[in-house]
């Protein structure tokens, strides 16, 4: 069922906003066009398993040839190898649990058994974030990114990775994870209602979904994500979300989902608020181009929805996003191993395996990549400062203090030059 009624009637003014330099006709067109290339696609996707997800090696980034890097811009996803050595994330993971039990009033949930813990300064987390060779790969990413017009943008180096502080995970074996469904991060509503952000998927809007670059970073920096101020929302351009692998894992072990091809996820959400289905939901016609029309004399976004005086998503479901397939094509990045790190492209839709069927913990430290762009060198510096007083990082509510916690990362604990840039904080260690 739509979620119309919860939308304010500015959300309808806005849809024919988007829509009015454009003709019905042409969007229409690039709708059934793009139906049509999603229902080759998803097929391809749903027959290729995990081994689908790019899988390279750290020591060869800078040898891809321009073919392997097309592939791994496509699928919006790939698996670094051996980022770090295994001893080096094994003790990580090991720190982190004694940190947890060193610190029982931790924010984590579930409540009764805490696997997904709200903590951004552990040593662990400080030290992983400053490793030279995560930074190496986070500029490596950032670097798959380019600027259309070829104009040199002020205060955008690429090159230099910054960091973003985030949570991590320690899933035990068994149990059911049911609150990470198939989403998008970095924005809800927003990709349609900030003008910059929009201009980010203009030849999509524009009956032009062929022409879309995922990579096209200009209009990146100036989107804001984070309209509503709602917590947990990031309000930096990460180029990718990231993860570190702390423990084997492999699909059906509690592991990483994703939608292989941004450029495909991307047009068919952005466009889908512009058409209905003009059969039943349920339907077994409802994937034939000739049952949807175009439509906005609703307000509703499908996929979005109110949250904390803001608004979630997207989350793409099978209902309201049926061409993705989702139920077929969220496919399990392949096994990890310690050291080993996970990238998705800020589009991709993904998710989290809901049963863990292994026999050992799925431990991840989420670290993304984040460039250097004007936007979030001034978040760095606001990092810097909470980083600095143990408390939240600034995109995330403000729960314990950090500073009450015993184990803490410090200034000390990030020594290169590199890292401390990343960070925010003066090359000399004070």
């Amino acid at each position: 069922m739509s979620n119309w009624c919860e939308w304010p009637p500015r959300f309808l003014d806005l849809k024919r906003k988007i829509v009015s330099e454009t003709t019905q006709e042409r969007l229409t067109a690039s709708w059934n066009d793009l139906l049509g290339e999603l229902a080759t696609r998803t097929a391809e996707i749903a027959k290729a398993g995990p081994d689908f997800v790019p899988q390279v090696n750290f020591a060869d980034l800078d040898k891809l040839t321009p073919e392997e890097i097309s592939v791994i811009k496509r699928k919006g996803s790939v698996v670094i190898r051996d980022v770090v050595d295994t001893k080096t994330a094994t003790g990580w993971k090991a720190e982190l649990e004694e940190f947890v039990k060193a610190n029982p009033h931790a924010e984590g949930t579930p409540n009764q058994d805490k696997q997904f813990f709200h903590l951004y300064w552990t040593r662990s987390q400080v030290q992983a974030r400053a490793h030279p060779n995560v930074l190496k790969a986070s500029a490596w990413l950032n670097n798959l990114y380019s600027v259309k017009s070829g104009k040199t943008l002020e205060g955008v180096d690429l090159s230099v990775p910054l960091t973003y502080a985030d949570r991590f995970r320690i899933r035990h074996p068994g149990g059911h994870w049911g609150n990470f469904p198939p989403h998008i991060d970095s924005g809800a509503i927003e990709r349609w209602e900030d003008e910059a952000f929009r201009r980010c998927y203009e030849d999509i809007l524009t009956g032009n979904w062929r022409q879309h670059d995922p990579y096209e970073l200009e209009n990146r920096l100036n989107a804001r994500m984070s309209l509503y101020g709602r917590p947990g929302q990031a309000s930096v351009f990460r180029s990718f979300q990231g993860w570190l692998a702390m423990s084997e894992t492999g699909p059906t072990q509690g592991t990483l989902r994703v939608f292989p091809d941004v450029q495909l996820s991307n047009a068919y959400v952005i466009l889908r608020p512009f058409f209905r289905p003009t059969v039943l939901e349920d339907s077994p016609d409802i994937l034939d181009p000739k049952n949807w029309k175009f439509d906005i004399s609703t307000a509703d976004f499908p996929g979005i929805f109110p949250l904390d005086r803001g608004y979630k998503g997207p989350l793409p479901t099978p209902r309201h996003h049926p061409h993705l397939r989702l139920r077929e094509t969220m496919t399990s990045v392949p096994q990890v191993y310690p050291g080993d790190m996970v990238f998705w492209h800020c589009d991709v839709v993904h998710s989290v395996e809901t049963e863990h069927t292994g026999s050992t913990d799925s431990a991840v430290m989420y670290i993304g990549a984040v460039p250097k762009t004007p936007q979030n060198s001034a978040y760095i510096v606001k990092q810097a400062q909470t980083f600095l007083v143990g408390q939240n990082p600034p995109d995330f509510a403000k729960l314990t203090d950090e500073k009450m916690f015993v184990g803490l990362g410090t200034d000390v604990d990030v020594k290169e030059p590199i890292s401390r840039v990343a960070m925010g904080l003066p090359i000399e260690v004070a």
